[in-house]
């Protein structure tokens, strides 16, 4: 959605304990989700948390549910599949898969505790399109590190 586009985002409470969605800022581009419930997160463990919020993301648009820097930086606690895809179609909780990354302290989040990020980006669609041949470009097959300081050429063309 664009900074202009004020088509509402459809949140259903799932659980009357559930908080809605908040910006921290007026013009921050991500929407703090926030636990359900307490959950204490092991060294190396992951959660699926639940938000007890389901939504109904505008036709056109997707949902990435993104890590908080704060819980990162303070506790090391990051998402298992980050950034997280919410398809418009999608009815169903809203859950946050959770991975403590710290090695020797657990980390306790409490019910309403901020927990991740949501933004919605608007999507294109394009059909598939099979060819025998791709045109050339300027970066050709270079893949990771093709650019620079990691070596050269091959990879995932990531």
């Amino acid at each position: 959605m664009s900074g202009a586009d004020r088509t509402p985002l459809r949140v259903l409470r799932l659980d009357p304990r559930a908080r809605l969605p908040t910006r921290a800022h007026a013009h921050d581009a991500g929407l703090d989700l926030h636990a359900l419930e307490d959950v204490t997160l092991e060294p190396g463990a992951r959660a699926s948390v639940g938000t007890g919020l389901a939504l109904e993301i505008p036709e056109g648009h997707a949902g990435l549910v993104l890590p908080r820097s704060g819980l990162a930086a303070r506790h090391g606690i990051a998402l298992v599949n980050a950034p997280g895809l919410i398809d418009a179609g999608y009815r169903g909780e809203l859950r946050v898969l959770l991975l403590n990354t710290d090695r020797r302290e657990p980390c306790t989040l409490r019910a309403g505790d901020r927990i991740a990020q949501l933004v919605l980006i608007a999507v294109h669609a394009p059909a598939v399109l099979e060819v025998a041949e791709l045109t050339d470009s300027e970066r050709g097959t270079g893949g990771f590190g093709s650019s620079g300081g990691f070596g050269a050429g091959g990879g995932s063309g990531a």
